[in-house]
């Protein structure tokens, strides 16, 4: 599928610019000169061919008790794909990607405390093809917002 100007138009709007609001995506519509439902179809749309992987907010974590961690993985390369699948079904796993190097995946998890940390992290050292485990806990936090302009 090929992005239409509206698509473009809609994925900007949507990097930064959700209303909070009881029915945030009429007010989008109004803006975007549009009906509500066309917005939940095209988010749809969007979503389906994976131009759009999640609309959420972004909080600060530390502040909520939560806890966060960079977790490298060292997976056997036939195995990659299953330890990715398995580890994307946490709702507490993030970011999750392949990378070059002896650690071959990386993820974050945030946790509500640091049992249920380890206590995840403990299920996914044994999944199958998992050969190591470093967990990087960071010193400082940076927070970087990154928005893609579509044209």
């Amino acid at each position: 599928m090929e992005l239409s100007i509206f698509d473009k138009e809609l994925l900007n709007y949507l990097q930064g610019n959700i209303p909070i609001c009881s029915r945030p995506f009429a007010k989008m519509a109004a803006e975007l000169g549009t009906d509500e439902e066309t917005i939940i179809s095209r988010i749809r749309a969007l979503k389906a061919e994976g131009y759009l992987r999640r609309i959420g907010t972004f909080f600060n974590s530390n502040n909520l008790g939560y806890v966060g961690t960079l977790v490298a993985l060292k997976v056997s390369p036939n195995e990659i794909a299953p330890v990715a699948e398995a580890v994307n079904k946490y709702p507490e796993a993030t970011h999750n990607y392949e990378r070059e190097g002896k650690y071959n995946l990386w993820f974050t998890l945030l946790t509500r405390d640091k049992n249920h940390e380890s206590d995840i992290l403990n299920e996914i050292r044994n999944l199958p093809g998992v050969e190591d485990m470093l967990k990087l806990k960071s010193n400082k936090k940076y927070k970087v917002n990154v928005q893609f302009k579509l044209n």
